[in-house]
């Protein structure tokens, strides 16, 4: 039996073609395309980039100052529920910050972080409201849902979105700080 090169060659690049085509197709047209819709129609959403595998959704989003952090994530994980599956969501927030709202953080890091370990989820909201108060022009916004502390700083000018995850497993050294 003799192979024929040239039509073996051509039925097995078809062959992957379209297997990856279909795959590519599927994972844009069923997977990004829905999911950056409802996650570009959220208020305050400026811009949103995918990194979709089997496991995780990675996206990094620009958001407004003013954006609610916690209700885009329950939007997303009620709303996007048929279209995440099973997959992870992992949230990265671009930094618009400043000098000031980072030395203001740098200075709020500790107490929140006590408050973090010991379980005193409560005294966040307070601890923040207290150390504002030698901050003119500074706003600070905390909420709670069952997996994260969302904590939003803005001084009019710049903005900074911090995500505290509440698995204590998962503190260790915060990446979005």
């Amino acid at each position: 039996m003799k192979l024929r090169l040239v039509p073996l060659t051509t039925s097995v690049v078809i062959s992957a073609a379209v297997l990856f085509g279909g795959w590519f197709a599927y994972s844009q047209l069923a997977v990004e395309a829905p999911l950056k819709k409802l996650v570009t129609q959220y208020e305050g959403v400026n811009n949103v980039q995918f990194d979709i595998n089997q496991k995780q959704v990675d996206l990094k989003l620009d958001l407004d100052p003013k954006t609610d952090l916690r209700g885009l994530v329950e939007h997303l994980t009620v709303d996007g529920k048929s279209l995440l599956g099973s997959r992870k969501l992992k949230l990265t927030v671009v930094d618009h910050s400043n000098k000031t709202l980072d030395q203001w953080w740098s200075k709020a890091l500790f107490p929140v972080a006590e408050a973090m370990d010991n379980k005193k989820y409560t005294e966040i909201p307070a601890t923040l409201e207290k150390l504002k108060e030698g901050t003119p022009g500074l706003t600070v916004n905390t909420v709670m849902d069952t997996q994260n502390i969302y904590v939003s700083l803005s001084d009019g000018k710049a903005s900074k979105f911090i995500i505290l995850p509440r698995v204590p497993g998962e503190l260790g050294v915060w990446s979005n700080v």
